[in-house]
């Protein structure tokens, strides 16, 4: 979800409001979520602020909170992903402030689009990385794509983390406040070793203005010339070449449970929609046609300018 800056409506709160604000702010901090999602329900309970104005808690209940979602869901124009995420939102309202008649349980999230993830082939990514000449970005691509990292977590990579010697990386509390190891490809020790070199980073190994972290948006600016230079017409994110590497490590057979460990995934279910992707079996069916036409073909070379059947009169 795109962040929203809070600022402006956040002052419209009144000091009651914003006292409400703060203890639910808390309440997240002490249940150890992670600052991106404290800041995004944050949000979204300014929102619910506004829409109840100045009315107690007290009466603030279910059916209040679904005219509430059905309001800011219309207005702000929520996909699916925000729409869940503003019910969870809601849901650790109603377990912080007890006094009010709403009912957590009842609350529904809309279940979860079931769209298959954009997938590079492998030709494809040797594509955008021959077509990315800056060092800094080729290098950030390939530990993309070859470790399978989310740009948060390439974004975050500090030198400590790499372990040449054992051809390894350390991920640190990402998504689910999980470590993980992840091996190192070998065609990417010459382009990280080139890189330290030309570049020195002191903290950071992708070091941004003044060693501070490098920006995502930044990321998917030059993620999106180099796909237009390698002429690619799919949609690209950073997280399309986590899902390319995760569809074909599956191609390659290695084994799912592996996968999900590479992947930091809690549930094998998260894991298990890149087989829907990676289908090898569905891959080397051969097509009716295909068989039809290498069938005919001793016939007529030229079968393709023809009428595949005798119901087309040219």
């Amino acid at each position: 979800m795109t962040r929203r800056r809070h600022t402006n409506f956040e002052q419209l709160l009144s000091r009651e409001q914003k006292g409400i604000l703060d203890t639910y702010v808390q309440y997240l901090r002490g249940l150890r979520l992670s600052r991106s999602t404290v800041y995004t329900y944050r949000n979204f309970i300014v929102f619910l602020l506004l829409f109840w104005k100045e009315r107690p808690l007290d009466d603030l209940n279910t059916n209040h909170i679904q005219r509430f979602v059905e309001v800011v869901v219309k207005r702000r124009n929520y996909g699916i992903s925000t729409h869940r995420q503003l019910v969870s939102a809601l849901k650790h309202f109603g377990d912080r402030f007890t006094e009010s008649p709403l009912e957590p349980a009842q609350l529904k999230r809309p279940r979860k689009s079931r769209s298959l993830p954009a997938v590079l082939s492998k030709e494809e990514v040797i594509d955008l990385l021959r077509a990315t000449y800056n060092l800094k970005h080729r290098t950030m691509l390939a530990l993309l794509y070859s470790c399978g990292l989310r740009v948060s977590e390439v974004l975050h990579l500090k030198l400590a983390d790499i372990d040449l010697d054992r051809r390894q990386l350390k991920i640190r509390q990402s998504k689910g406040r999980k470590d993980r190891y992840i091996p190192l490809a070998e065609s990417t020790l010459p382009l990280l070793t080139n890189y330290a070199i030309s570049y020195k980073p002191k903290n950071y190994l992708f070091e941004g203005h003044q060693g501070k972290v490098y920006s995502a948006s930044s990321v998917r600016a030059f993620l999106e010339r180099s796909r237009k230079r390698a002429g690619i017409r799919k949609r690209i994110t950073p997280h399309t070449l986590r899902h390319s590497y995760a569809t074909h490590l599956i191609e390659n057979g290695v084994n799912l449970r592996l996968v999900q460990e590479l992947l930091g995934h809690s549930k094998p279910e998260t894991t298990m929609v890149y087989t829907h992707v990676a289908k090898k079996e569905l891959l080397s069916v051969q097509s009716p046609l295909d068989r039809a036409l290498l069938e005919l073909r001793p016939q007529d070379k030229n079968v393709l300018k023809q009428s595949l059947s005798g119901n087309l009169k040219g």
